[in-house]
């Protein structure tokens, strides 16, 4: 099962001078798309146990957009294996006299890559319990 969330950072959430973002923005983004997930995999959020690994390669700036995908790739009797790739597929040109010019990349660039363990207990989960929604 796969899911994808697309989205521009805003000066909102930049951290640090010049506009980077920090990456527990990033994290947060994996997280909602882990609740996707879990919500169709399951018919409940379920909880976030652990990130096994998690990497940022690229720096993210406000101003960038970006694309979240992720995927179950193991499926346990309560937890459910994760893995996450974000991509920037428009960057912020940074160019002090234009502020709101932009690039789009081809090839998008991998900004940060994860994988993650969220369980979603016994009696939370509701498609294996032949619920409907």
């Amino acid at each position: 099962m796969k899911a994808m969330l697309r989205l521009r950072v805003s000066e909102h959430d930049a951290h640090y001078a010049g506009g980077l973002v920090d990456g527990a923005k990033i994290l947060q983004l994996m997280g909602d798309v882990a609740t996707e997930l879990l919500i169709r995999h399951d018919g409940d959020e379920g909880l976030l146990r652990a990130y096994e690994t998690v990497e940022f390669l690229k720096p993210v700036f406000a101003g960038d957009f970006l694309e979240v995908y992720g995927e179950i790739v193991e499926v346990g009797n309560t937890s459910r294996k994760m893995k996450f790739e974000v991509y920037k597929v428009i960057s912020n040109a940074q160019i002090p006299e234009q502020p709101s010019a932009c690039d789009v990349l081809d090839p998008p660039v991998l900004v940060a890559k994860a994988v993650a363990v969220c369980v979603v207990p016994k009696d939370k989960q509701r498609r294996s319990q032949g619920w409907k929604s």
